[in-house]
């Protein structure tokens, strides 16, 4: 079973950046498209980016222009630049395929809180 493990959240104003961090155990991580979820209090999991093992990206319509996905192959490191950032991006974040279909266990996610 893959590992997932989350990095790189934290407090921050808004309008603010953080770069989150996804590293993955496993031989999975290079032939499958991963993504980045969000889950805030009361709402359910989102899928915000993706991108696949050919690097073609896809954005939610709430993130497109603020945030970047990028991946590291040789790292199995998935990242979200995360720019210009809206007390409404309060959540957890988790990493994950693509679809979600139970090869990687969901991380304990990091999380992220944007003060007004």
């Amino acid at each position: 079973q893959v590992q997932l493990v989350e990095s790189g959240g934290g407090l921050v104003q808004t309008g603010g950046s953080l770069r989150l961090s996804c590293a993955a155990s496993g031989s999975i991580f290079r032939i499958n498209t991963m993504g980045w979820y969000r889950q805030a209090p009361g709402k359910t999991r989102e899928l915000l980016a993706r991108i696949s093992p050919y690097f073609i990206t896809r954005y939610s319509d709430s993130v497109k222009g603020r945030f970047t996905i990028s991946r590291d192959n040789a790292k199995n490191t998935v990242y979200l630049q995360m720019d210009n950032l809206k007390p409404e991006d309060t959540a957890v974040y988790y990493c994950n395929t693509v679809p979600v279909d139970g090869r990687a266990d969901w991380g304990q996610g990091t999380q992220v809180t944007v003060s007004s």
